[in-house]
């Protein structure tokens, strides 16, 4: 490479001098080296020029839904709607089972009184896990819950076996979904504004549960632990695997955090 090569590289950005052009006119190097310098810049412009008209968009896109929107919902409110929605089924559950005695459980009444504020606030705290704008929510608080809540429910039972096991098991989990499928479904709706998460898909679905496990603590004659455990828990626990399936497999509305 001669001195004059080493100038052309140098000056690839910038004009030749009268002596450099004459140079590339008989060097072969170098004639192609500006010649596949020049192709690289004719690449690069088309692409740039052409990105151009697809950031305005997104910029306009982004501008005029700031406009629309000056500010976020605040999070609270999708938890009020979809308590709203729990209680409400809770209280269509409870007329419904009126007439057929709606205290039925032979347990002490301050166990039944204990369990049910113990799912309450499963039912509420589900809510708020699932739709909380937190950065992070760790399994081991929902497993813990569960767990509690799972063996609270088991040892509260008042010990008594009021039918045979397989018809208190179809007509248990029967009524346990029934009055479920609707706040689940609430709830799925509701996650499907923000990003999927697995941990807040099973506290969604543990959380509609609670409006089926509530009930049937309080209605249920049957207190014995294979009936609760198959019966109560297993629904129960159903419902959050349930959610986490679903929820995967469901489009995301927004991807907020």
């Amino acid at each position: 490479m001669t001195p004059e090569c080493s100038r052309v590289l140098d000056s690839l950005e910038q004009p030749l001098p009268p002596e450099l052009v004459s140079h590339v006119a008989e060097c072969a190097e170098c004639g192609a080296l500006l010649e596949g310098f020049g192709a690289l810049e004719n690449v690069g412009a088309p692409t740039a020029q052409a990105a151009m008209p697809a950031l305005e968009r997104v910029r306009t896109l982004t501008q005029e839904e700031l406009a629309a929107h000056p500010k976020p919902t605040p999070w609270w409110r999708e938890v009020l709607v979809l308590v709203g929605v729990y209680v409400g089924m809770t209280v269509l559950g409870a007329l419904a089972f009126t007439p057929l005695g709606l205290m039925r459980n032979a347990a002490p009444p301050g166990i039944v009184v204990g369990l049910a504020v113990l799912v309450l606030l499963v039912m509420l705290g589900g809510a708020i896990v699932a739709l909380a704008p937190v950065r992070r929510v760790a399994w081991g608080l929902v497993g813990t819950c569960t767990a509690v809540v799972a063996l609270s429910v088991l040892l509260g039972g008042s010990g008594l076996a009021a039918k045979s096991f397989l018809a208190g098991v179809i007509g248990c989990t029967r009524v346990h979904m029934l009055l479920s499928a609707l706040p689940l479904l609430a709830a799925l709706v509701m996650l499907r504004r923000s990003a999927y998460h697995p941990v807040r898909a099973v506290a969604a679905g543990l959380s509609a549960g609670a409006v089926g496990l509530l009930l049937l603590n309080v209605h249920c004659a049957d207190g014995s632990a294979a009936h609760l455990a198959a019966s109560h828990v297993g629904p129960w626990l159903l419902l959050g695997g349930l959610a986490l399936l679903v929820r995967s497999r469901l489009p995301t509305s927004n991807h907020a955090p």
